[in-house]
């Protein structure tokens, strides 16, 4: 394998399968499987996931929500991805610990940096939810911060998309992909990989970003296997 430790970051979107909101279980199922396989090659898998399935927080500060309440809706949003990304992770047979910045002792572990670090080196998958815990901050941001702080080896962004084009190829026909990219490149030509917080913070650490199709069976095999799969970031 390329990668020793992963963090896969995934969007709330990416749960929704066909359906217009909420939860697809055959979705949970399909990425659970994808992540056994990994597992089972020694790969030390973390997870961040998003919320927007559920809720989105600058969704409802559009609408005349107050900002900060509607981030803290948007975190435990995330959590119930978690749990039920766990859920689908453990009937596969996946240890799997959910670890939440925000306090819910009754159904996630706080966030600790040392405990998530042994129970990836012990072989469980650690899906970290809430966010930063913090409000106007997005789970990109939540992910490269916890990717640094467990030393990932990478960022694995799954998308519905196979990789950064020059513009949107579900608009574009003519978008062409990028193979290898660098993060000055991107930030030069405007192109949207994460939010600029993230991005920025990704890149002081020269940590890699991974753009990829998860949604394509097999895919986060390869990438993890070193294969060229989607768009790889670096310095």
């Amino acid at each position: 394998m390329q990668y020793k430790r992963i963090l896969l970051k995934l969007s709330g979107e990416a749960l929704m399968g066909s359906r217009q909101y909420g939860i697809d279980p055959e979705r949970l199922k399909e990425y659970a499987q994808e992540i056994k396989e990994i597992t089972a090659k020694g790969v030390e898998v973390a997870i961040v996931i998003g919320g927007g399935n559920i809720f989105r927080g600058v969704a409802g500060a559009s609408k005349g929500m107050d900002r900060v309440q509607g981030d803290h809706m948007g975190m435990l949003a995330t959590v119930i991805n978690g749990l039920a990304l766990q859920s689908a992770m453990e009937d596969e047979g996946i240890p799997t610990r959910l670890q939440s910045a925000i306090k819910i002792n009754e159904v996630a572990e706080p966030f600790i940096r040392r405990k998530a670090i042994r129970h990836l080196e012990k072989g469980r998958v650690v899906i970290f939810g809430g966010g930063t815990g913090n409000p106007y901050f997005t789970t990109d941001s939540a992910a490269v911060l916890r990717a640094i702080e467990i030393e990932a080896d990478v960022i694995l962004k799954g998308t519905r998309v196979d990789g950064i084009y020059t513009s949107d190829p579900e608009k574009d026909d003519k978008a062409t992909k990028f193979d290898f990219i660098s993060f000055d490149e991107v930030l030069k030509k405007g192109l949207k990989v994460m939010d600029t917080t993230a991005f920025t913070l990704s890149q002081e650490n020269e940590l890699p970003i991974i753009v990829f199709d998860m949604n394509t069976k097999g895919n986060l095999m390869k990438v993890v296997s070193g294969e060229k799969v989607g768009t790889k970031v670096n310095l």
